[in-house]
């Protein structure tokens, strides 16, 4: 039956094809006739599908994208640089980003409730909306797609990731960005640096003898000399410490619900596991001691309020102004800002040290690149023509894709240096020193980096020059792969989820209330009722959850080791 339905299926598309030539009176008439139909346009590349071709060649026609990024702070539009425009010149296709104005949970779920899902939409893996869509069936199965219209998909795409997100119902929704599997540690592992960083402002840090902060002791009397020479920063005052926003499921410097990403506790080396069993990093001696430390310095009056209640934006402003003399934060989320101090004053930058560790002064424990990746990106049932978009997906995640949206057009941001492709000097130059005017002018290095990979573009990159390769290279030699620890916090929907979301949740109410503790005795009140009060929300039923999730995943990762 199924072998009869292909048949009529390219019986019916032949038909049409031979219709649309009989009753055009060009063949330029023919081709607007194919490319203002998407069903027309569909049907033509199933029968010239072809395994071993790109498929987006066959149909370069004008098209339009509506493509959603579920992220408030992404700033740049398509067409504005020369990468997207060439891209655009090369296939046929244009972009349309569409980024929420405020909260991201927000909007998503708003379009999730409406069912109005635009053509793409990239977001974390991690982010509960990505299940609502799939089990909603508001997106499209990539490998029915691909097997439909664009075989090729499949000769690009990483075997290792498609199994990796494969669906109980056996079909796979998004492809990953940044995802590195167990075979790409084994051949790019020694280049893999990681984000997580104990950062100073260098000027200062030298100014006060360049302090061991690695123990507590250290910590607040480096905090405190800062503090006294430098009371001030061009007419505001210092801010000692900064660290990642609060949220109302914590803060990613301090742990929020993806317990793995807490920078304090990957500085502290605090297990993942033990035993075979997830470890409880929350109630970690070496965790809590730390935790007590950073009370202690709000007591010392050496955590400013700013930190409680500062977005992204408003500590961007801030890091460009040089006021923090300590963060705990991740090296690229303030690349754009260390180049911009650089520019005025080469020792006004930050720089990594080695900041809080554990009472052994291990070295830390940083996340590398995972299998998940960063973000997922998805295609909507409501795609104005599935054929185009699995064929653009296909070309985005091929070595040319990734080659055009890394280095851009040959020529204009890239050319061949000592028989190697890479970035031309004056480009490398713009990025470094104004990351935002190299996106509006060039609109390569991961500009749009919805689909990167950032394990092939190791081929073609340029290390990066100060003063963003100082805290680059203080990662190097502390990366570990934390795949097998992925996706194992249950979905909102579920009792699990809503278990999880109750958990997390008290966990943001409780840290501003452990860090602000008026005494020692405050802190350990607070911190006991907390893990009562987690009991309570169901901390055991998510526990449960994600010890079977993360031996799912050890399977899964043993099983692509072979």
């Amino acid at each position: 039956m199924n072998k009869l339905r292909k048949v009529l299926t390219l019986l019916i598309a032949a038909a049409l094809s031979t219709s649309a030539v009989a009753c055009s009176d060009s063949q330029e008439e023919a081709a607007a006739t194919a490319s203002a139909s998407p069903a027309a346009s569909a049907a033509a590349s199933k029968t010239k599908a072809n395994p071993d071709e790109p498929g987006w060649k066959s149909d370069t026609a004008p098209i339009t994208f509506d493509w959603y990024l579920n992220f408030a702070w992404f700033p740049n539009k398509w067409g504005v640089d020369a990468t997207s425009q060439y891209v655009t010149k090369k296939t046929g296709v244009n972009i349309n980003f569409i980024v929420p104005a405020g909260n991201e949970t927000e909007k998503l779920n708003t379009m999730i409730a409406s069912s109005e899902i635009p053509d793409f939409i990239t977001l974390g893996w991690y982010e509960d909306g990505v299940k609502k869509m799939i089990e909603s069936g508001m997106v499209e199965p990539l490998n029915k797609l691909a097997e439909e219209y664009d075989p090729y998909f499949f000769k690009v795409a990483d075997p290792t990731k498609l199994a990796w997100f494969k669906q109980p119902d056996g079909n796979v929704y998004g492809y990953p960005n940044a995802s590195s599997s167990p075979l790409d540690y084994e051949k790019y592992g020694k280049e893999y640096m990681g984000n997580q960083t104990f950062l100073v402002r260098k000027d200062m840090y030298e100014a006060i003898g360049k302090p061991d902060m690695r123990t507590p002791e250290g910590f607040l009397n480096a905090l405190q000399l800062a503090k006294e020479k430098f009371p001030q920063v061009n007419g505001q005052p210092l801010i000692p410490v900064g660290f990642h926003e609060f949220t109302d499921t914590g803060s990613l410097s301090f742990g929020d619900d993806a317990q793995y990403n807490s920078i304090l506790q990957n500085f502290l080396a605090v297990p993942m596991e033990k035993d075979g069993k997830l470890y409880d990093r929350e109630t970690d001696p070496e965790y809590v001691r730390w935790l007590k430390t950073f009370r202690k310095a709000n007591e010392l009056g050496l955590i400013a309020k700013d930190v409680f209640v500062d977005k992204r934006a408003q500590m961007e402003e801030k890091i460009t102004q040089g006021r923090y003399f300590a963060m705990v934060y991740q090296r690229t989320d303030l690349a754009a800002q260390q180049n911009a101090l650089y520019a005025k004053d080469p020792n006004s930058v930050y720089i990594a040290v080695d900041g809080p560790a554990n009472s052994k002064l291990d070295a830390p424990t940083l996340p590398g690149p995972g299998i998940s990746g960063w973000t997922i990106t998805l295609i909507s049932k409501k795609v104005k023509d599935k054929a185009r978009a699995i064929k653009f997906l296909s070309y985005l995640v091929s070595e040319e894709g990734v080659k055009d949206l890394y280095l851009g057009e040959k020529g204009v941001s890239w050319d061949t240096f000592n028989g190697r492709d890479q970035l031309k000097p004056e480009a490398v130059d713009l990025r470094n020193k104004d990351r935002t005017a190299f996106d509006k002018k060039y609109g390569s290095d991961w500009t749009f980096w919805m689909l990167m990979d950032s394990n092939m573009q190791l081929q073609w990159q340029v290390p990066n020059a100060e003063p963003l390769k100082q805290p680059e290279d203080w990662t190097k030699g502390k990366i570990k792969s934390f795949s097998r620890y992925d996706n194992t916090m249950p979905n909102g929907t579920t009792p699990e989820g809503l278990a999880g979301t109750r958990v997390a949740q008290l966990w943001g109410k409780t840290l501003p209330k452990l860090l602000l503790a008026s005494s020692e005795a405050e802190f350990d009140k607070a911190f006991a009722q907390y893990v009562q009060d987690r009991e309570t929300a169901g901390f055991k039923t998510v526990f449960d959850y994600r010890q079977k999730r993360f031996e799912e995943n050890k399977q899964k990762l043993a099983a692509f080791e072979k």
